[in-house]
């Protein structure tokens, strides 16, 4: 795309010169003789850079870069004067300009420096790209589904987010805490500041002191430097603590400090350090019978309980199954640059009628094997797992079902496939059967 370039000057004969050198390296080149003609092209082109005189009939160009850049923070002004002094050159890069240079003093110099102001252009653009895609992709917009049970999670979510209070999400493992607890924090006013995430059950009981609270040099054998914890990592910001029921009883007081006070001590420290953190908890377990069996502190549990959100399982929310999966199958058909768009009556079928005992998590790894093994534009029973393809009726009431010669057959042609990892033809081979009885095989038409 052709980069615009504005040059604001009153001094005819000099702009028209600006202008041919300008255009010469092939860009867009307006042109204006006074600051309110250059506002007026400014609101008709999108310009990346603007070129202006300090002194113009019509206002100064120091006060003119203020006034332009709360409007337009992408475009770069760079500031050309005849009366160059030190305290207007200040001000101009105080206000926002990106240089301040004399006019005639080499016009050589002008182009190397529009150049820079272009990259730097360009990285901002980029820069405010990737955040309205992170933007996006955490928003609430993103979380698919229009069953009531994700509705009613949804709306719940929306009315908490913009307060400070504490939040208990509750669910089955692969339900999407996570992406609620991001979205929770991205529309709050804590947007913009850390978001930091910790599995509680992937560390033992002092790491995951280390990991939460941090530590100070020699507090251990190789505590060789102070290090921040999460907790202070994520200070003005959100600490999501996933799988909070896993968390040892004996660091369960020092969370509780946190959100009573605000306060912790670091592992080999002597004095508290205060932090303003936000706490999202999620868990996969009832935290209430934890407190009856005596592995989770009751005060800390009704800290946490401020406000409760129960995020439902893929089963219960199986009209949301298509949805889901078209999604994934736009996203991995596009990462592994496959043509698959589709997917047959029978393969939806039988998405729709799988228990999911992984959740979203499940769906997911589900679909992007489908697409890995898709050999067309559309994804068929064969592209499921073995187990989720129940081709052959089986009769659950008789368990010798299970060791019919058709189904033993079909496991390990799917462990040989998923060995090849769904290259066929491979598979064929390593079966010592042809490529059309593999085939047969797969859509069930021989025995």
């Amino acid at each position: 795309m052709v980069k615009t370039i504005l040059v604001v000057d009153d001094e005819e004969k000099l702009r028209n010169l600006l202008c041919r050198i300008i255009r010469a390296e092939g860009y867009e080149v307006v042109e204006a003789g006074t600051i309110k003609e250059g506002m007026k092209l400014l609101g008709q082109k999108q310009v990346d850079v603007i070129l202006c005189d300090v002194k113009l009939p019509d206002g100064n160009g120091v006060q003119f870069v203020s006034t332009i850049k709360p409007l337009y923070p992408c475009v770069e002004i760079i500031l050309l004067t005849a009366y160059g002094n030190v305290a207007d050159g200040v001000q101009a890069m105080k206000n926002g300009a990106f240089d301040y240079i004399m006019k005639g003093d080499d016009n050589d110099k002008i182009l190397p420096l529009l150049n820079k102001a272009l990259e730097k252009v360009q990285l901002q653009k980029r820069i405010e790209q990737l955040e309205q895609q992170v933007g996006k992709r955490y928003n609430f917009e993103s979380i698919l589904g229009s069953s009531p049970a994700i509705q009613d999670a949804i709306n719940l979510s929306k009315k908490v987010a913009p307060t400070d209070a504490t939040v208990l999400l509750l669910g089955e493992t692969g339900t999407g805490k996570e992406v609620f607890a991001q979205a929770i924090h991205h529309a709050s006013k804590r947007i913009g500041k850390p978001f930091m995430a910790l599995n509680c059950s992937a560390f033992g009981k002092d790491l995951l002191e280390s990991e939460i609270f941090g530590h100070k040099a020699g507090a251990f054998t190789g505590a060789i430097k102070d290090k921040k914890g999460l907790i202070e990592e994520a200070n003005t910001g959100t600490l999501f603590l996933d799988e909070i029921g896993e968390m040892h009883i004996d660091l369960q007081s020092k969370l509780l400090r946190v959100l009573e006070t605000g306060e912790f001590i670091k592992v080999g420290d002597t004095k508290a350090t205060k932090v303003n953190v936000r706490i999202i908890a999620a868990t996969n377990r009832d935290l209430q019978q934890e407190v009856r069996d005596g592995k989770f502190r009751e005060d800390l549990f009704y800290r946490l309980n401020v406000f409760t959100i129960s995020l439902p399982s893929l089963r219960e929310r199986k009209k949301d199954i298509p949805l889901l999966a078209a999604h994934f199958l736009k996203i991995f058909a596009l990462k592994i640059n496959r043509h698959v768009d589709s997917m047959s009556p029978e393969f939806l079928e039988q998405l729709q009628k799988h228990h999911w005992k992984g959740n979203i998590r499940e769906l997911k790894n589900v679909m992007e094997r489908a697409v890995i093994l898709a050999d067309g534009n559309q994804l068929h029973l064969n592209h499921l797992p073995i187990d989720m393809q129940s081709v052959i009726p089986v009769d659950n009431s008789n368990p010798l079902s299970a060791f019919s010669l058709v189904t033993v057959e079909k496991t390990h042609i799917q462990k040989v496939l998923d060995y090849c990892k769904g290259n066929k033809t491979e598979a064929a081979k390593l079966l010592n059967i042809g490529l059309t009885t593999l085939y047969r095989k797969l859509e069930g038409t021989e025995g």
